[in-house]
């Protein structure tokens, strides 16, 4: 026997409980990183993409929303789905569909056929997405899922800051459709681990019940115009916004009376899990400052190219790679929400310490500012993870992590639409940004009120 490996890798603890394993923990970290990659590749990708189909900003657009939709509206489904399948199978299902769709994707003569593979490889997307919960359920003690999700948080920006850097040197020496390809050598070899590492059971594969395919239909229809409805409102058009609000709402209640949503809304009245959610998405809302005050702040006020907001962005995407392993510790040895609360403060300061920012601010200004907020955003996110696994039976893992990729889904889409709002009434410039900075800092306020009910009396990890 190895003195080196850990004893909780190599035998059953003396309370009867299974042996972590770390290496379907791995595999699902890479299988998540190709997911979120979707999502900054093509970001790159968005203007050679449209010279070369002749279309233009706002059609290119639809390229990233295309992709984000089938994310968003089928992640309760398919968090639901995995709850009563064999999670290798699903995972040796989903994994490939992530390439097959990404070579659609390449070839695709025109924009109606990139739309088409895109949406499709949402629909993998949401696949992989759901088994990220009950891999980590299945794989690791109770008492170490806070470092196991920490793994996760910290392979993930890491690989997406390289495969982003990587993605616009490819598009600068052989155009856009190459950068569809470059994670299929990775997915082979996630595949090839999954197939052998991944946890197995006795569920089988059945495919998803009617039930879930109209919940899909439903919660996609409220996503589709919850989105449009946020468009509208940078377009300065509030009447059909409040068309598209309506729609919305009237999707959401629709499902809502459905007895197949009665699990999900018994899961988010649970003590907790509700609250947690809704403080993910509140937090979430901060991708506001990168994807859009930011890189209008530095275009217009500093009057400088985009490569100072990507440098930038490089703090907070390393202070989220160093501290997210931190997070998860404390999250194994203190209330989760209890350290949630202290990164939601962390990142709010952080964001908060954006309002001193002038016209004349650099990159270690704006970069010191980024990496406090990232910290605080690790702190926050992996302990919120933890916590709401831990609070949650069982048996709906799966949609746990449904629900929690909804939120934090919908969060990126209304965070920089509610930062765009506050921009535009503002007056832009420097003013407009300080007033989408207060906005989001009220955001981040309000996450961290969600968590502090019992904050000190939750349970650990």
């Amino acid at each position: 026997m190895n003195r080196h490996t850990p004893e909780s890798t190599r035998t059953p603890p003396p309370d009867g409980t299974p042996a972590t394993r770390w290496a379907p923990v791995a595999v699902m970290a890479l299988a998540m990183l190709m997911v979120t990659l979707e999502i900054s590749l093509t970001a790159v990708t968005l203007p050679a993409m449209g010279d070369d189909l002749g279309v233009g900003s706002s059609s290119a657009q639809w390229v990233l929303l295309a992709y984000t939709l089938p994310t968003a509206a089928l992640a309760i489904p398919a968090g639901r789905w995995s709850d009563h399948v064999d999670l290798r199978a699903l995972f040796l299902l989903a994994v490939p569909a992530i390439g097959l769709t990404s070579v659609l994707a390449a070839a695709a003569p025109n924009l109606e056929v990139l739309l088409a593979a895109r949406v499709l490889q949402g629909v993998a997307g949401a696949l992989v997405g759901a088994l990220y919960l009950p891999v980590v359920a299945a794989s690791v003690r109770p008492q170490q899922r806070g470092r196991a999700m920490g793994l996760v948080a910290t392979v993930m920006p890491i690989g997406s800051m390289g495969g982003s850097s990587l993605g616009g040197a490819v598009v600068d020496a052989y155009g856009w459709r190459p950068v569809f390809l470059l994670k299929i050598p990775v997915l082979l070899v996630v595949w090839w681990l999954g197939a052998r590492l991944i946890p197995r059971t006795d569920k089988g594969l059945a495919a998803p019940g009617r039930s879930l395919v109209g919940d899909g239909v439903l919660l996609g229809a409220a996503v589709t115009a919850l989105l449009l409805a946020l468009g509208r409102i940078e377009a300065d058009a509030p009447g059909t916004a409040t068309l598209f609000g309506l729609v919305a709402v009237a999707g959401a209640v629709t499902w809502a009376r459905l007895g197949t949503a009665r699990p999900v809304l018994d899961l988010l009245r649970r003590r907790g899990v509700g609250l947690p959610v809704l403080s993910l998405f509140l937090s979430g809302t901060f991708v506001g400052l990168s994807y859009f005050l930011l890189p209008y702040y530095v275009a217009d006020v500093l009057d400088a190219g985009a490569s100072l907001t990507g440098l930038a962005m490089v703090f907070f995407i390393g202070a989220v790679a160093l501290t997210a392993p931190l997070g998860g510790a404390l999250a194994d040895r203190l209330p989760s929400r209890l350290v949630g609360a202290v990164g939601a403060g962390l990142c709010g300061a952080g964001v908060l310490s954006m309002v001193t920012l002038g016209p004349d601010a650099g990159l270690w200004d704006i970069g010191w500012r980024l990496a406090l907020a990232g910290a605080g955003q690790a702190l926050f996110g992996t302990p919120v993870n933890a916590g709401i696994l831990g609070a949650t039976p069982a048996h709906l893992v799966g949609t746990a992590g449904g629900v929690g990729n909804t939120s934090r889904t919908l969060a990126f889409a209304v965070g920089p639409a509610v930062a765009a709002l506050a921009y535009g009434i503002g007056g832009g410039g420097e003013s407009g940004f300080h007033v989408g900075v207060v906005v989001l800092v009220v955001l981040q306020g309000l996450s961290l009120v969600a968590l502090l009910p019992g904050a000190g009396r939750a349970s650990r990890g």
